[in-house]
């Protein structure tokens, strides 16, 4: 299992797929399964493909900036900068399981709406 590589290719799967070609990240990134724990993202590769393809075309102004990557074992955590239209902006951490062949195949997220006022000076990500 190389860390480095299931990182790279985490983010190279997100990017992928966040900016309009979920089934090239598929085709890249995913072994023969996807379990999705997102309960608005159906599960399996379908659900993934469909939820993307929505987004690209609701949403085609979004951007994503990915801020830190950090790997354990079979797992890559990515802490992500989301910008959505009229400056709706999230941080998300995603969560991905890699299989025995280095292919992604379990993924977990949360997400939290940056607020416009804070507390405190400090970012969020």
């Amino acid at each position: 299992m190389n860390i480095e590589e299931n990182k790279k290719n985490a983010i190279a799967f997100y990017k992928l797929a966040y900016e309009g070609n979920p089934k090239k990240a598929i085709e890249l990134y995913i072994g023969n399964e996807y379990i999705q724990h997102n309960p608005d993202v159906a599960d399996g590769i379908k659900g993934f493909v469909d939820y993307f393809d929505r987004m690209q075309q609701e949403y085609p102004d979004r951007s994503i900036e990915f801020v830190r990557c950090i790997g354990e074992g079979n797992l890559v955590a990515l802490h992500t900068h989301q910008t959505w239209p009229d400056n709706d902006q999230y941080v998300t951490m995603d969560f991905f399981r890699f299989d025995e062949n280095g292919k992604i195949c379990e993924h977990w997220d949360a997400i939290q709406q940056i607020p416009k006022n804070s507390a405190n000076a400090n970012t969020m990500y």
